[in-house]
């Protein structure tokens, strides 16, 4: 239930920092989602999430 939690939390900052993120490549990865309707864009950047999740899960561990 806590890593469901921290995706999702991650999921909501990715989605607010995407324009920023974008630069870098985060949000453009095989298995994130984007897409047009109504003229609004959506983006869903699941896997970038998944990794980011990960990459903190493994530094806090570390720490």
């Amino acid at each position: 239930m806590k890593w469901l939690l921290t995706t999702f939390i991650a999921l909501l900052v990715l989605t607010a920092l995407q324009p920023w993120l974008s630069k870098f490549g985060i949000g453009r990865l095989p298995g994130d989602l984007r897409f047009t309707r109504n003229g609004r864009h959506y983006v869903f950047p699941f896997t970038s999430t998944i990794i980011l999740s990960l990459l903190l899960m493994l530094i806090v561990r570390l720490i």
